[in-house]
């Protein structure tokens, strides 16, 4: 297994280059089969759930051609086997889209249940809800979900809950059915958005996308398009809050700073400057961080993805800071690896009560997901000696090249596999 081994202590400084955004990217890969044409989609951020959806994709009969990294090429015509079940599919959330970009297209799809970080529940009951309402049958058996219908129609649907999955697999299979069909209290975020242009660079009619409510007028057949993934504001903002923990400036390029908002106000908050560009946002901490409170709520709110990040920042801040996470119920598990590091937070419910500290200290960690993984490595750049971070497979899932961009920045920083090369890297620091 791999680690990250981390001596910190060091402030980021210099830009950084953002990659595609994951989440957007794997749904776009999965409606590019929807069309018998060849897609080509660029901007794809080079990572294992990437890899993973692409490899899956490939063995149901897509054709897929690996111009380089970040681009690839899809032609959807010589998918042959609906049913979809392979091994990396249980390891990444996102193989339910191949649900509805397949529903859509071939009116009939199964797909093994999905897998991903274990941060809460996030059951699929909005999808079938979704699915059944355009005139699916669906069913779960054998640990897959299978949906099948002789026609699509277009229907009235209103998500209970705001679910950028359902959301989007709904709005796939949607952009094929016959008629209109209304998606109420639809997810806002960027990648929904992302999703819906490349649906209408493909010929679908969707309109709405980004706000609450969502119309699509259902088409025959889409065709060819070539397509850029948007920034990922989740990377940026990891880069952000870690430039604010090691009282660094970092100037994070290839961005949206709309998209960042949000982060952008809470950094503000805890003392830092922010200055934004056309594509591109400076963060500098060159003054103690100061407490705040934060609650997670679905975009244009502040993003679930980056509480961990923020958590971090918080626990070196002057006094007390609350943070209440309202999207998913497991997304603590990573302050019992923070506390290792000297922070000092308390739990109650789903509110996390941070006292700031003075600082970090190196310990050994465990990365318990994807995103608070990331949090970890901050933690470790900004602490006092030597942090070793075990699990990075998660980080991996989501962070392409993580460990280069942050050396570029100034910090020390190795991805080793092997007690003695972690040996090897303190030698070489000490």
């Amino acid at each position: 297994m791999e680690q990250y081994v981390i001596r910190g202590g060091n402030p980021l400084v210099g830009e950084v280059e953002i990659s595609g955004a994951k989440n957007a990217a794997l749904a776009i890969l999965a409606a590019a089969i929807m069309t018998d044409e060849t897609v080509t989609i660029d901007n794809l951020p080079d990572v294992r759930d990437i890899n993973a959806l692409l490899q899956a994709m490939g063995d149901i009969g897509a054709r897929i051609d690996r111009v380089d990294a970040h681009t690839v090429k899809i032609n959807g015509s010589f998918v042959k086997d609906i049913p979809v079940d392979y091994d990396s599919m249980k390891k990444i959330r996102a193989s339910y889209y191949l649900l509805g970009a397949m529903l859509g297209k071939y009116k009939r799809a199964e797909v093994t249940l999905p897998g991903g970080c274990n941060i809460g529940s996030r059951p699929m009951d909005l999808h079938i809800k979704g699915f059944r309402a355009l005139g699916a049958h669906v069913e779960i058996r054998n640990g897959a979900v299978a949906a099948e219908a002789e026609r699509l129609k277009g229907s009235h649907i209103y998500l209970d809950k705001v679910s950028v999955g359902a959301t989007i697999n709904i709005m796939m299979a949607a952009a094929m059915a016959e008629g209109k069909t209304t998606i109420e209290n639809s997810a806002k975020e960027p990648h929904v958005v992302d999703v819906a242009n490349f649906l209408n660079s493909m010929g679908a009619n969707i309109r709405g996308a980004g706000t609450d409510v969502i119309r699509i007028v259902g088409v025959e057949k889409l065709h060819k398009t070539e397509y850029s993934v948007i920034p990922d504001q989740i990377e940026a903002g990891t880069f952000m809050f870690a430039a604010a923990a090691t009282k660094g400036d970092v100037t994070v390029k290839n961005v949206i700073p709309k998209h960042l908002e949000a982060t952008t106000a809470k950094l503000l908050e805890a003392g830092c400057e922010v200055e934004e560009f056309d594509d591109a946002v400076r963060v500098v901490a060159s003054k103690p961080l100061r407490h705040t409170q934060v609650t997670t709520l679905p975009y244009p709110g502040f993003p679930t993805d980056m509480q961990p990040q923020m958590s971090v920042v918080l626990g070196i801040a002057q006094g007390t800071s609350t943070v209440t996470e309202s999207i998913f119920e497991n997304r603590f598990k990573y302050v019992d690896e923070l506390t290792r590091m000297g922070a000092d937070i308390k739990v109650e419910s789903n509110i996390a009560i941070i006292n700031g500290v003075k600082g970090y200290t190196g310990a050994r960690v465990s990365a318990p997901d994807l995103r608070a993984g990331a949090a970890l490595v901050i933690a470790g750049l900004s602490a006092e000696g030597i942090t070793i971070v075990d699990d990075i497979h998660y980080i991996q899932r989501g962070y392409e090249a993580f460990e280069d961009k942050l050396e570029c920045l100034g910090a020390q920083i190795a991805r080793v596999s092997s007690e003695k090369e972690i040996q090897k890297f303190q030698f070489k620091v000490s």
